[in-house]
C-alpha cells in the first residue's frame, strides 16, 4: 500500500489526508501543535462570494466532508456584510474536535505535537521526515501543508513582534520549510512597498467584553457595524491586510464584527485605547491574537514552486497545498488545494498521470492563475481568493461564479469528473 505523509495539520493538511485515504493510501498526518485545522481555529468565514462556487465544485468532485462539518458547525448562514454575500460563519470553538473525529473515523494516523525539522533525501526524492525528537517517518510520497506563517522571528522582523497567536510558536516550536530543507528555494510574497509578508486580516474579541447590546445584535444577526470616529479612520491601514477581499473603504470607516463564536474583528490590529472609545466596546479585550492592539501574525514567507497538479518543482515525490502552494487566502482555498494534492499523491506513487482540474472550473482556474501570477513581480504583491479582490472579479468576468448547484453539477458531469475524489486508486 502507498504510504503518504502530510506535514501540517491545517485545513489543507486535513483535506489532503482525507483525499489520499479515499484514494487508497496509508496516511500519516504530522502536526506540530496540539490542535488540527491551524488558522481555522480563529477563522470562521465560508461560502462568501465565489467560495460558494468552489465549495460546491469540490463537493461534486467528491470531497465535501470538511464543508459538511463547517456547515454543521455554522452559527449563521446566508449572512451579508460589506462586499460579501451569502456567507456562512462557523463556530471556531466547536469545529476542531469535529474534524479530528472525522479523520480518526477514517483510520488516518494523527501525530500531534510532532514538529518536522528536516528531511532525508535519496537522489531527487525525499525518503523520510525527521521530527524534533529525532524520530524519522518514512513514506513513499510527502505533502507539505505547513503554511507560510512563522517562525516567531518573521513576525518580529516583518511585523510588530510575536502576536501570541493560535500557532503558538514559542510553545510548540517554529515552522520549518520542508521544501527548502529538500533544496528548493522558497518564494516570498511581498507588500506594495516591496517589503515581505503581510499581516493576517482579523482579530478576535472576547464576546463577554462587549456591551450586552452589541453582543445581542451580534448573536442575533451575525454581524455588527459600528462607525469609527473620524479622527481614527486610517485608510492606509488597508494596504497591510493579507485579506485583500476585506480591504474595502467600509472596513476602515467602521468596526465590522462577525459572530464566529468569538467576535471576529475585521482588521489586522486595532489600538485598544481607540477601540474602547467606540460605544459598546468600552471594555473590549482581545481573544486572539493577544497582541491585537498592535500587531498580528505575518504570512506568505514560505511558498513552494509547484505545477498545477500541486507537485513541488524539483522534488520527485513532494506535493504542496494551502498557503504553502501559493498566495492563497482562506479556508476554502486551503481545502480545495489540499484535496487535489492528496488525490494526486496516490497517482504520483503509482506513476499515473496527475490530475489537473480544468480551467473552466473555479478551482482549476485559481490554481493555474495564481501559479502564473506568482512568477511575475506584480503577482507577488497580490493575493488570490474566491471571496473577493482581483480573483473574484476574474471569476465573474469568466462566468465561473454561480450559486446554482445544479449548474455546477451539470458542468462537472460534462467533464466526467463527478465523484473523482471518491475513486479508490490503489
Amino acid at each position: 500500500m502507498t504510504k503518504v505523509v502530510i506535514i501540517g495539520g491545517g485545513w489543507a493538511g486535513c483535506a489532503a489526508a482525507i483525499s489520499a485515504k479515499k484514494a487508497g493510501a496509508d496516511v500519516v498526518l504530522i502536526e506540530k501543535t496540539d490542535m488540527l485545522i491551524g488558522l481555522g481555529n480563529v477563522g470562521g468565514i465560508m461560502r462568501n462570494n465565489g467560495r460558494y462556487t468552489a465549495t460546491e465544485e469540490n463537493t461534486v468532485l467528491g470531497a465535501g466532508e470538511l464543508f459538511k462539518i463547517t456547515d454543521a458547525a455554522a452559527r449563521h448562514k446566508n449572512i451579508d456584510f460589506p462586499g460579501h454575500n451569502h456567507a456562512t460563519l462557523y463556530d471556531v470553538t466547536k469545529v476542531e474536535p469535529m474534524v479530528r473525529r472525522l479523520l480518526i473515523s477514517k483510520d488516518i494516523q494523527i501525530l500531534l505535537r510532532s514538529r518536522a525539522v528536516d528531511v532525508i533525501k535519496e537522489g531527487n526524492d525525499i525518503k523520510g521526515i525527521i521530527l524534533a525528537d529525532e524520530k524519522i517517518i518514512y513514506a513513499d510520497v510527502f505533502i507539505e501543508t505547513t503554511g507560510s506563517t512563522g517562525p516567531m522571528g518573521n513576525c518580529l522582523k516583518y511585523g510588530n513582534g510575536c502576536a501570541m497567536c493560535i500557532l503558538r510558536c514559542p510553545s510548540f516550536g517554529p515552522r520549518i520549510s520542508i521544501s527548502q530543507r529538500a533544496g528548493v528555494e522558497d518564494i516570498l510574497g511581498q507588500r506594495g512597498d516591496g517589503s515581505y509578508g503581510a499581516f493576517s486580516g482579523s482579530c478576535k474579541l472576547n464576546k463577554d467584553s462587549l456591551s450586552i447590546e452589541v453582543r445581542n445584535e451580534l448573536e442575533g444577526n451575525g454581524v455588527v457595524i459600528l462607525p469609527v470616529p473620524i479622527e481614527d479612520v486610517k485608510l492606509e491601514k488597508l494596504d497591510m491586510k493579507v485579506c485583500q477581499q476585506y480591504a474595502l473603504k467600509e472596513f476602515a470607516e467602521n468596526i465590522i464584527l462577525l459572530d464566529t463564536g468569538h467576535a471576529k474583528l475585521m482588521t489586522p490590529f486595532y489600538p485598544l485605547d481607540k477601540l474602547r472609545k467606540i460605544k459598546g466596546l468600552e471594555n473590549a479585550r482581545y481573544e486572539d491574537p493577544y497582541s491585537g492592539g498592535i500587531g498580528n501574525s505575518i504570512r506568505y514567507l514560505s511558498i513552494a514552486p509547484r505545477n498545477n497538479a500541486m507537485k513541488v518543482t524539483g522534488i520527485g515525490n513532494l506535493l504542496c497545498a494551502g498557503e504553502k502552494s501559493g498566495l492563497f487566502v482562506g479556508h476554502t482555498e486551503a481545502i480545495v488545494t489540499g484535496t487535489l494534492a492528496g488525490h494526486n499523491s496516490v497517482r504520483l506513487s503509482l506513476g499515473m498521470p496527475l490530475l489537473e482540474l480544468p480551467r473552466n472550473t473555479a478551482i482549476g482556474d485559481i490554481i493555474a492563475y495564481a501559479n502564473e501570477q506568482i512568477k511575475t513581480k506584480e503577482g507577488l504583491v497580490k493575493r488570490y481568493t474566491f471571496a473577493g479582490s482581483e480573483y473574484f472579479n476574474r471569476m465573474k468576468e469568466l462566468g465561473l461564479y454561480t450559486i446554482n448547484r445544479d449548474e455546477i453539477i451539470r458542468k462537472i458531469q460534462r467533464m466526467d469528473l463527478q465523484d473523482i475524489y471518491n475513486e479508490k486508486i490503489v
